[in-house]
Order: C-alpha cells, then structure tokens, then sequence
C-alpha cells in the first residue's frame, strides 16, 4: 500500500506538472531554484532516481539525454490545493485541456494509503453494527432520511435549487415546491427512485458496467428531455479547459477501460472512487453524468456492504473544484478527501442496511 507522499516528492511532481513534458535533472534544478530553494544538482538527482524507483517518474534516454516525466501514480497522488488551482480563470490554469487516453490503464490499485484504509475499514465495521437487528420502522425511516438528503444535495452539486424541506415534502407528501420549474421536481424523484433501484438490485452492481450505467443514467434523467445512450456529440465542462472525448467509438473504449479498472480495484472504497471519477471524467452521456457517477458509487459501495454516501455535509464548490482537478490534473487527492470524509459522515448519521 502506498504510504503519504514526501514533501520534497510533491515539490518536484508540482514542477512537472506546470512544465508538462519530459525535463532533464538540470532544468529540474533550475525550476527549484527558481523557487529559492538551495538544493544541490546531486539532491535533485538522488530524489528524481528515488521518484523513478516508486513509479512516480519514467525515465528516458541515456547519460546526458536522460529526462524524466510523471507516470499516471506521480498525477493521482499530486497534493493540489483546489481552491487555489480553480481560482486561476481556466484558460490561465496549467492544467490538460484533453482526456489522458492511457490514465485509466494505468491507474494503480492502492489509491488509499494504509492509515485511510484504517479508518475506512474501522467506519465500515462500525457500519455494519449500527444496521445489525435493526427494527423494520427504524429501516424504513433511515431509508427515507438518506433518499430525502442524498437527492437534495446530489441535486444541489446540479444547480437545483429546492431546499431541503422543499425535498422532503415532495418525496414524502408529492407536494410540488411553488415558483420552481418542474424539471427540478423530476430531477429529484428520478434521484429516489435511481436509489431506491440500487437498493433493491445491489448484486446488479457488484462492478460497473455500461448495462447498469446506462440504466442509471435512463433512471435519473427520466422526463428531463435528455437524450439515453452514449453521446455522438461534444460536450464542454463549465469553467473547465478540459474537453472530454469527442465521438461515440472512443467513448465506448473509454468506458470499457472504466470498467476494467473498476474490476481491478481490490478494495469498494477503490471501486466507488474510480467511478465517481472516472465517469465524469469521460463524460458519456449528453447531460447527467455527474448525478450518475454519485449514484453509481453508492451501488458500488452497497453491492460490497459498505455505507452509502448522501454527501450531505460536502460543500458544492469544494466538490466542483475537485473535479475540475481531476479533469485537468488528474489528481485524485482532493476528492478522495472528500470521499473518506463523506463516508464517515455517512457511517455516523445513518442506518441503510
């Protein structure tokens, strides 16, 4: 299992990702001195060869041509400061304007260090006590209290802007809030009915596929005029110079890909984070893929008997521009903070068996 990143390691990672390209140990230095760090050739050298021997560089070339560049675990495992990354006007940002064809191949399987791992496992045990002999009332309500906050704040992250009360009264009482339009009613009870779908069907999710993502997104995008199937057309991110892929073949091959690292995950919590990614990421669908990669984590992390996430407690922008670092990036580390920190949200606040 991976360990926390050196300081000095993210010091150098954050110069290759502002350069973008492969870079020799003396132009390395130069950048660190730029910096007004005094830090000798020899040191660059030694922690570069250090970096390359932990997968977070490829070395290229002999003698004086040899270069170096990140590897796909040199990006995910990239310390960025999101807020302050997101404050630059995108066209300003370093960041990729395109998706990395190879990332998803090439994604490690310990994306959470040793002591996360602890804390995710010792949440989920505690889980599991908490929905142990629970009362079929007591079920019922938990249900309905998660279903009531995860489609208000996963409908929120969208833009939507009923309130909390406003949700509660149309899932519980069909009452339809006044003055809102009713794309935003059906945005959310398509959010209860996807969640009451997975909880009934959690062995149809045991791993991702484009069967049961397709089926996800056709249930959370009913009525909302938005088209079924893997897009044919472009699509932009707002605030983002990142462009997702362009044309349904590729698409298709980058789905089969998600898939494939999906499966490849050893542990849920891998699983529902690669999802919640990397279906964004790809962007399949005209409209609704973040809404479905939220919904897909939940049917992963249920179909392994994990606690699913309402993310009630995440902040809008802080979830946003943790994705837009994941687009241009590909670092997972801001939200995989955000994952850790909603699942043991969700560990102490409800009881969904």
């Amino acid at each position: 299992m991976i360990r926390t990143m050196k300081y000095k390691y993210q010091r150098i990672i954050d110069i290759f990702l502002k350069k973008e390209g492969n870079m020799s140990s003396s132009a390395v230095h130069a950048e660190v001195l730029k910096k007004g760090e005094n830090i000798s050739l020899v040191t660059v050298k030694r922690t570069l060869s250090e970096m390359a021997a932990q997968d977070l560089l490829v070395i290229s070339g002999l003698g004086r041509t040899t270069s170096y560049n990140l590897t796909t675990r040199g990006k995910i495992f990239a310390d960025i400061d999101a807020k302050a990354y997101c404050a630059v006007e995108p066209d300003k940002r370093y960041g990729m304007n395109s998706f990395a064809s190879n990332f998803l191949a090439e994604l490690p399987e310990d994306l959470f260090t040793n002591e996360e791992l602890i804390k995710l496992n010792s949440a989920t045990l505690e889980y599991e006590r908490r929905i142990t002999d629970l009362p079929s009332t007591i079920q019922k309500k938990e249900l309905e209290r998660l279903i009531i906050e995860l489609s208000w704040k996963s409908s929120k992250i969208e833009g939507n802007t009923y309130t909390l009360l406003d949700t509660e009264k149309l899932i519980l009482e069909h009452k339809v809030a006044p003055g809102h339009d009713k794309k935003e009613a059906a945005m959310i009870l398509n959010h209860k009915d996807a969640f009451t779908f997975i909880h009934n069907n959690k062995a149809v999710f045991k791993t991702l596929s484009l069967a049961n993502l397709e089926k996800l997104h056709a249930i959370l995008t009913k009525d909302l005029n938005i088209g079924l199937g893997l897009r044919k057309k472009p699509v932009g991110v707002i605030g983002s110079k990142y462009r997702p892929l362009d044309n349904i073949y590729q698409i298709n091959e980058a789905i089969v890909a998600l898939v494939r690292a999906v499966s490849r995950m050893k542990t849920p919590y891998a699983k529902a984070l690669i999802a919640l990614l990397g279906i964004s990421y790809i962007q399949p669908f005209e409209d609704g893929n973040k809404r479905t990669s939220r919904l897909m984590t939940n049917a992963l992390l249920l179909a392994h008997g994990c606690a699913p996430l309402s993310y009630r407690s995440v902040d809008e922008n802080e979830y946003r521009e943790a994705m837009l670092v994941f687009y241009e990036l590909n670092s997972i580390v801001p939200m995989k903070k955000i994952f850790i920190d909603q699942y043991d949200f969700a560990v102490k606040n409800y009881a969904v068996k």
